[in-house]
């Protein structure tokens, strides 16, 4: 067994404050300390989670005492943030994407090869309802071959512009107009985390240019990425001879729900979303010619969500819209091999953070692989990444490279038992 973690979380933004409770409570963690460029976060988070502050990132990695990092900085610095880590011998939680280079990516895979350290990408696109439910029935055989699936991640930027405002300052519109497919594993990870093992080939993407928001996209310096698009869309073949049209989007009359999966479709089944209800429809085996549709909106709406639904359709929706369910988990979500100690921790993204923190101290204790480990995380951004070299080109199809499989001897742990 190994010791116990005492942990950095670096980047003391929007985002980490539903982190830093679950690591204090988590029993495998000893200490938590935090970092950032800004004084007065760090002094804030100290004062309202009771942790000691660390001032600069060089003094994280050099420190002995800290075996652990937690990466929320930024989206475009996980990279070469994560790598520095690795190479100082921490193991590393990190925020999403993984990285935005496929080499940087390339190269935090054979970091993790080499020194076996635990790596954890957080992405909650893993443990949403609707991704839940679809790799529990595709294991059991319910769809049959996997045919077509869609799934995307819509969060206009007028819902964003205060996260970038926090860090960007008044430049925040040059950090804003990062390309969508740099940020892919929210619709990405939906789809592909329900099929172990199987990966992307070929990809062809479009980019949408909004004339409205040329204040952030464009390529004459309105962002730090020479990126166009607001908006993109990718279609890919994927390994199992499936196809999937997945998009991001942050340019869209659309607010909540942001990440899901629209449709799964295999020979034998098929699974479909809309706003706020979920279906199920599959062959009547009593004729050939027909389906059965069943109703699964209870096993995927958290139980309060799910009430509102049968009493008030209309009123359902609109509470969804403003953030009904988002701090809570679905009975298809596998909440019974939660600790207790996050019993009365608050939750979010649809109840996914219990279950990444918990899969990041699960993995370091016991040597083996978080669900989202590299491998895996590997194939849910470098698509992205080639996705938006191909919208580049006018809808180029492009090859995808793909990193393999975990090692044979390092075991990965399962995602919904303890």
């Amino acid at each position: 067994m190994r010791e116990k973690m005492k942990i950095c979380v670096v980047g003391c933004g929007r985002f980490s404050p539903f982190f830093v409770p679950l690591f204090k409570a988590d029993p495998i963690v000893e200490e938590v300390f935090v970092c950032d460029l800004k004084r007065d976060r760090a002094e804030k988070f100290a004062k309202d989670f009771d942790v000691k502050i660390i001032d600069t990132y060089e003094e994280v990695l050099a420190s002995k005492e800290i075996n652990a990092v937690a990466v929320f900085t930024q989206r475009f610095t996980h990279g070469q943030m994560v790598i520095r880590a690795l190479k100082a011998g921490k193991h590393v939680y990190s925020s999403v994407p993984c990285a935005v280079s496929v080499d940087e990516i390339k190269e935090i895979e054979r970091l993790v090869r080499e020194t076996r350290l635990t790596y954890s990408m957080g992405e909650t696109g893993f443990y949403r309802a609707p991704a839940c439910f679809c790799r529990k029935e595709f294991a059991k055989g319910t769809f049959g071959r996997f045919t077509y699936g869609e799934a995307q991640y819509n969060h206009d930027i007028r819902n964003m512009e205060q996260s970038f405002r926090s860090s960007g300052g008044e430049d925040w519109k040059k950090f804003a107009g990062i390309p969508p497919f740099f940020y892919p594993s929210h619709s990405t990870a939906m789809i592909l985390s329900t099929m172990p093992g199987v990966y992307a080939k070929k990809v062809v993407a479009f980019g949408f240019r909004n004339s409205e928001r040329t204040d952030i996209y464009g390529t004459d310096g309105q962002n730090n990425y020479d990126n166009p698009f607001s908006n993109e869309t990718m279609l890919l073949e994927l390994s199992n001879g499936g196809i999937v049209r997945l998009c991001e989007n942050r340019c869209i009359g659309w607010l909540a729900p942001e990440t899901y999966i629209a449709q799964f479709y295999g020979d034998s089944a098929g699974y479909e979303f809309s706003v706020a209800r979920h279906s199920l429809s599959h062959w009547n085996p009593e004729d050939i010619h027909k389906t059965i549709m069943e109703d699964v909106t209870d096993k995927l709406q958290p139980k309060s969500v799910a009430e509102l639904i049968k009493k008030d359709y209309n009123d359902a929706i609109q509470q969804i819209a403003g953030g009904l369910g988002f701090f809570e988990a679905a009975p298809v979500q596998p909440t019974e091999r939660i600790p207790k100690e996050y019993k009365d921790i608050h939750n979010g993204h649809n109840g996914t953070h219990h279950f990444l923190i918990d899969d990041f101290c699960r993995a370091y204790e016991t040597g083996k692989l978080s669900p989202t480990n590299i491998w895996e995380v590997a194939r849910y951004n470098i698509p992205g990444l080639i996705a938006h070299q191909s919208a580049l080109a006018g809808g180029q199809p492009m090859d995808v490279p793909d990193l393999g499989n975990p090692p044979e001897d390092w075991e990965v742990l399962s995602w919904d038992k303890r």
